[in-house]
């Protein structure tokens, strides 16, 4: 039987909406839609990273998947004026195949999870892992933080001059 507490009843929402999300983002033929329903479950996985007391996790979470990504595939499906065609066939022909392999990895995933030996360890961390994370990311990581900066500008710039023709 389930245990509703208090720390398990947020869990429990945030797992229903994001499978609900999950589904959705796989299920709908409207490809605007399925966007957002993505965002929402990316939304869903910083809540359980915010549960799991890493707020850092759940802050990239969201300024990276749902603020970047989401918004990339956005822009990518406005660019593409042929996915917005109404008669555009948004469909597989590969979907009973695709269908039998999700069964098959799902009873596989379910059946590994459940004989695998889950071992919870104390953390024994630093309390604030926001401003270790900070500290090194400017002091010891900082050539590669900064060489991270210059490929993503040119990245967006790279992206600007293909959106341009």
């Amino acid at each position: 039987m389930i245990e509703l507490t208090a720390q398990t009843i947020p869990f429990y929402i945030l797992a229903v909406i994001a499978v609900i999300s999950a589904l959705a983002v796989v299920s709908l033929k409207n490809l605007v839609h399925s966007v957002l329903f993505l965002a929402l479950f990316f939304f869903c996985m910083a809540g359980f990273y915010i549960l799991l007391k890493a707020e850092f996790l759940a802050a990239v979470q969201i300024f990276v998947y749902v603020g970047g990504i989401t918004v990339l595939f956005l822009f990518l499906i406005m660019l593409t004026f042929k996915v917005a065609d109404k008669r555009l066939r948004q469909t597989n022909e590969q979907w009973l195949i695709a269908f039998v392999m999700v069964i098959l990895f799902g009873w596989l995933l379910v059946t590994g999870l459940s004989e695998t030996n889950w071992e919870i360890a104390e953390w024994s961390g630093p309390e604030k892992t926001i401003p270790v994370i900070g500290k090194l990311l400017l002091t010891t990581y900082i050539f590669p933080f900064e060489v991270v900066s210059v490929v993503l500008l040119a990245a967006l710039i790279g992206a600007i001059v293909i959106a341009r023709k």
